[in-house]
């Protein structure tokens, strides 16, 4: 009975559930981009430290059209 007693009921959507802390969906899906950049970020910068004094394949390229 003791756990029953510390269940709260689900909180209406809007400032009751941020304030208990609980993120939305959207958060959830934003949270989870900005990981998966993160990772990408990460992946390149290790690949670029592995390749440390090569020619990278972007250092010739102009990318400054126009």
């Amino acid at each position: 009975m003791g756990e029953q007693e510390q269940v709260q009921p689900a909180a209406p959507t809007g400032a009751a559930s941020e304030d208990r802390g609980d993120p939305t969906t959207q958060q959830m899906r934003s949270v989870g981009q900005r990981r998966r950049e993160a990772e990408r970020k990460l992946d390149l910068h290790l690949e670029e430290a592995s390749h440390k004094g090569e020619p990278s394949a972007t250092e010739g390229e102009d990318h400054s059209e126009g």
